[in-house]
């Protein structure tokens, strides 16, 4: 028996709606944008598709892959339309060209949303079917804050999301492999249930560590997996910033060809999520103000301001000046280490070199309403920037472009071209030889994802800021998504059945 073909291919990017800016092929370029042997070489050992690969080499069943494209961009605005085409053209023409594929598997985030699509993943899964046929078996993994789309799910066999917040992609790409290959093996005949729920929520209760209701929920599907029969049971908390007309919470369950056991276990997970929905509404955010002061009276070790408006690990432009300038409106006297977009800046920077002393209009020009400049006077301290190593969110490297780091007073800025991870990562600053645990206090551009920080951080605060991706979601002017949907519609009902 000739040995089976497995089409491969990575596509992610988290829409922000909110973003003025554009997603573009030189935003997955970012991370890495690789294709055919080039993906095979660099991107089969990170993130999901690393995982996947994993499982796979272990599987008694002679099999090889076929690498198509590996395209990843973090978080950030609508795709163009030209971007969205040159994925789903590159992919299902490669499915064309091929001899024979016998399985696909796409690792997806599944929250993408293009200038003319509002369901990127579903519109690439149609494209993928109509070459393949029904009867290629398509498995993907996916963000567990994907928004899961009646295309997505009938255009697949099986899915599998993240089951941790910080998560883990290479765990989802190990199961999505040990879900594709019981299919080829005969040992999985899938069957799919799902629940869209009338639901959004703010991103403060999406941490499923410590205890709290998204741990409960998450525990709840790994229960449900232990039962004779489910192969997968996914929760799908949709990231609050896609304005999409199927947007809202989902839930899914996967078993061996039994629909009612899938019906009835897909019910009780949302069934759990609406009851519990007035405790994922729960914010902990408190005015920059406050965090400010907060942060100065903690007597010691790293303070953590995260800047929840601003997160481009949601999409948001990474350039909010907000905290930044409360900071200067306190006279704040301890180090304190905060990331900011501003190409205009670099160039400046870098034009006038190292030790220079500069007068700036830093930040606030990509952030809307949101956000102004601010004007400084600074010194540069370092200029640097490109391809930077770290482990983060799946991907082994990330490019900030052109970088600098700036110094007022106190307060240390890392300014770049792009955004890559902002500060989210201590790769950041570590690359200009700065020690993050030698600071006050640091800004992170992410509203949940600290854990690179757990080491040094001795407080963590949410900070109410305004942005693309703030904590206030009734602050967004909503065009496309589903009414009525709760909290924004207060009266919302929802029956399981």
């Amino acid at each position: 028996m000739p040995a089976l073909k497995i089409a491969i291919a990575q596509f992610g990017q988290e829409t922000s709606s909110f973003s003025s800016t554009k997603t573009t092929l030189a935003t997955f370029k970012k991370f890495g944008l690789y294709e055919g042997d080039v993906f095979r070489k660099k991107g089969f050992a990170a993130g999901g598709v690393g995982g996947f690969m994993e499982t796979a080499s272990k599987v008694d069943l002679a099999w090889e892959p076929i690498p198509i494209i590996r395209g990843w961009a973090g978080a950030s605005g609508p795709l163009t339309d030209e971007t969205l085409a040159h994925f789903v053209g590159t992919i299902t023409n490669a499915l064309k060209r091929a001899d024979r594929v016998d399985a696909l598997y796409l690792d997806l985030h599944g929250a993408a949303v293009a200038c003319s699509h509002s369901d990127c993943e579903g519109h690439l899964l149609q494209a993928c079917r109509g070459v393949l046929g029904d009867s290629v078996p398509i498995v993907l993994a996916l963000d567990h804050h994907a928004n899961l789309t009646h295309a997505m799910v009938e255009h697949c066999d099986a899915l599998v999301a993240h089951r941790t917040q910080p998560h883990h992609p290479w765990e989802t790409g190990q199961l999505a492999a040990t879900l594709l290959f019981n299919i080829l093996l005969g040992k999985l005949t899938p069957t799919i249930a799902w629940k869209k729920i009338p639901l959004i929520t703010p991103q403060e209760q999406f941490l499923t560590s410590p205890a709290g209701p998204m741990r409960e929920w998450f525990e709840l599907a790994r229960e449900i997996e232990t039962l004779a029969g489910v192969v997968s049971a996914s929760t799908f908390p949709m990231q609050p910033w896609i304005d999409v007309p199927e947007g809202g919470w989902a839930v899914s369950v996967v078993t061996n060809n039994d629909i009612a056991l899938a019906e009835k276990h897909a019910n009780r997970l949302a069934q759990f999520a609406w009851d519990q929905r007035d405790r994922f509404l729960l914010q902990e955010s408190i005015s920059p103000a406050d965090a400010i002061r907060q942060a100065l009276e903690t007597d010691n070790g790293l303070v953590v301001l995260s800047d929840t408006g601003d997160s481009v690990f949601g999409g948001a432009a990474g350039d909010s000046t907000i905290l930044l300038k409360e900071m200067i409106r306190q006279e704040v006297q301890q180090p304190v280490l905060l990331t900011m977009v501003d190409p205009e800046v670099v160039e400046q920077a870098i034009k006038a070199g190292i030790e220079s002393t500069i007068k700036i209009k830093l930040g606030g020009k990509q952030s809307g309403d949101y956000s102004t400049p601010v004007q400084l006077t600074a010194q540069v301290n370092a200029i640097g920037g490109g391809e930077i190593q770290a482990n983060c969110i799946g991907m082994d490297s990330f490019s900030a472009g052109r970088a600098v780091v700036l110094s007022c007073g106190c307060i240390k800025i890392v300014v770049s071209e792009t955004a890559g991870v902002g500060g989210n990562h201590p790769a950041t600053y570590e690359h200009f030889g700065i020690d993050p645990s030698g600071a006050k206090m640091i800004v992170l551009k992410t509203a949940s994802n600290f854990q690179y920080y757990a080491d040094w951080a001795s407080q963590i605060i949410r900070v109410d800021t305004q942005g693309a991706t703030m904590s206030d979601i009734s602050g967004f002017n909503w065009q496309q998504l589903p009414r009525p949907i709760y909290p924004l519609d207060p009266t919302t009902t929802f029956n399981v059945e």
